[in-house]
């Protein structure tokens, strides 16, 4: 039953991933992230070094995959470029130094990040379904 149960919910999230818009799956990675970052600081409060260290590097690969993902024709992403780039640096001496301020100071801007981003995709929505230019 648990098996079962388990498989069901694997093939719901794969599927949420391949059917997810562009605007979706950038949400999912802010997401991870910020789960990631979570695990971290609980890994760091239990004094668990591998796992702090192996969800800090998981937390750097999505920023890296946000980073790729940037438009560098379009100005802000200049600027995103940088803030995601200073989230690492930041991430690494979090990691080195077992810092959970750092940490927190990080998941501040990924948060940022995805809210605004969800509210992006909820104004596209709504213009979509009114027809209406926002």
């Amino acid at each position: 039953m648990i098996l079962a149960a388990q498989t069901a919910h694997q093939a719901y999230k794969q599927n949420s991933v391949t059917t997810a818009s562009p605007g979706e799956l950038t949400l999912m990675l802010y997401n991870g992230c910020i789960k990631f970052l979570h695990k971290g600081k609980l890994a760091i409060g239990s004094k668990d070094v591998e796992a702090k260290n192996t969800n800090l590097l998981k937390a750097q690969a999505i920023i890296s995959e946000l980073m790729s993902t940037l438009n560098m024709d379009i100005e802000i992403s200049k600027q995103m470029l940088n803030l995601y780039e200073y989230m690492n640096r930041r991430l690494v001496e979090a990691n080195i130094q077992n810092d959970v301020a750092i940490i927190d100071e990080v998941e501040g801007y990924v948060v940022e990040f995805r809210d605004t981003w969800k509210e992006v995709i909820r104004l596209n929505r709504q213009q979509q379904f009114t027809g209406n230019q926002i």
